[in-house]
């Protein structure tokens, strides 16, 4: 370890302390010449429409990017319906809360990939800003609550029967939908608990059974920009992401909007729909006319596995080349040979014969479904791992971290945060405009 910190790094320490103060400055400078500027009538009352009156030049602050901002701008009130209103603050776009800019952003940036209490250190680290956990966390709230609204007005737009939606002329031929559904902890009080000064909250009781809400998420991506990073191992150039704290239809509604948004959905397009053969996804893949659907070889391998576990034990070297055999088999396209010899096994315990009744039910069921040589032929893919990636990276590694619990609007505001950013919009939250929000 070097005896003293390197020079470079205390020359920077030097710079920024030096010229902090000078853009802070610089901004008020910038601020009040848009406020010298500033005139005219006195604004309307956005409630009742009537004239409001000035009230002069008041304190008020909101911290920036450089630091704090003190200003006296002219503000105004309704009599009648007690609004407020500052000229200033509407030209500049200045938010609800202390917060504001593109400091709201970052702060909002860290407390998205995370916790709070980490997030907030790190905008010490970064920025040179002392903040607490729950600022960083009424940033994220903000945000999410505008961007939440933005997703849920774009599908239900383009759910609309009124809508119209011209189909892509320069559409790809074929996109894939993954989707599926993972458990989140829930919080089991509805109202925030309040800590007594000089006293500790005593610890939450576990997650029990129904404190529990499943996140659904949806991948989109595009079979002909699949690469072979590495043997064996294969990545897509660019991916769609999707979710939401909510049933079926809601997540089917922002996929099909989200295909049309980014122009994936033409007259020809062909849609491969993979799942895991739950029947909330078959059911609602006939929103898409022309559709492939796939269920999951890994999924129809473990169901395998199952009865080969219970049959010839976990470890037994027969089980495992019975498993290889069905996977060859399936593979090759031979289902209703592999359902045969499936029908055809002796069993010699009540639990495995109904485990056997399962599995033939689960095939015969997907049967459909399971032609895998012609869909790796086509190169449509047949398994299911970009949405199993995508539940870790939108879900578990934020939101399922050890003894985290999420109330249900907190959840999805945070879920719409962190598909933005992994979509690569992240620039997107510079036009949505925080909007006040109780703590």
């Amino acid at each position: 370890m070097a005896a003293e910190t390197p020079l470079l790094i205390r020359l920077e320490r030097e710079v920024m302390e030096e010229f902090g103060p000078t853009m802070q400055q610089r901004l008020m400078e910038k601020i009040e010449t848009i406020d010298a500027s500033l005139g005219g009538s006195p604004p309307k009352c956005p409630c009742c429409g009537r004239t409001m009156k000035s009230k002069g030049r008041r304190n008020s602050s909101f911290i920036s990017r450089f630091g704090p901002i003190k200003l006296r701008p002219v503000t105004y009130r309704c009599e009648t319906c007690r609004q407020h209103e500052r000229p200033l603050w509407k030209v500049l776009g200045v938010e609800a809360g202390r917060i504001s800019g593109s400091l709201a952003r970052l702060l909002a940036l860290l407390g998205v990939v995370v916790p709070y209490e980490l997030a907030a250190k790190l905008a010490f680290l970064f920025f040179g800003v002392e903040v607490s956990p729950m600022t960083v966390w009424r940033s994220v709230q903000r945000l999410g609550a505008a961007c939440e609204q933005l997703t849920e007005q774009s599908a239900c737009f383009h759910a609309s029967a009124n809508t119209e939606h011209p189909l892509a002329a320069e559409a790809p031929e074929v996109v894939v939908l993954g989707v599926d559904g993972c458990a989140l902890g829930m919080q089991v009080h509805t109202t925030r608990r309040r800590c007594p000064p000089g006293q500790t909250l005593p610890p939450l009781p576990p997650v029990e059974e129904g404190h529990f809400r499943e996140v659904k998420t949806g991948v989109l991506l595009l079979p002909a920009e699949r690469v072979e990073v590495s043997p064996g191992r294969h990545s897509v150039l660019r991916r769609v992401l999707v979710t939401c704290l909510g049933d079926a239809d809601r997540i089917f509604d922002r996929l099909w909007a989200k295909l049309n948004e980014v122009g994936w959905l033409g007259p020809k397009t062909v849609v491969v729909v993979v799942g895991d053969g739950a029947e909330w996804i078959w059911n609602r893949a006939k929103l898409f006319v022309n559709r492939c659907e796939i269920l999951d070889f890994w999924h129809a391998i473990e169901r395998a596995w199952e009865f080969a576990r219970l049959r010839h034990g976990s470890d037994s070297k027969v089980g495992a080349q019975w498993v290889h055999r069905v996977a060859k088999d399936l593979r090759a396209g031979k289902v209703t040979k592999v359902i045969a010899r499936l029908r055809k096994l002796k069993t010699k315990t009540e639990a495995e014969q109904k485990n056997l009744e399962g599995l033939i039910k689960y095939y015969t069921d997907n049967e459909s479904r399971m032609h895998y040589d012609q869909y790796l032929l086509k190169g449509y893919g047949i398994g299911s791992g970009a949405v199993e990636s995508a539940h870790k990276q939108v879900v578990h590694a934020r939101m399922r971290q050890a003894g985290m619990r999420w109330s249900e609007l907190g959840a999805q505001r945070l879920l719409a945060l962190r598909v933005l950013l992994l979509n690569e919009q992240w620039s997107l939250l510079d036009r949505l405009t925080m909007g006040s929000l109780a703590a």
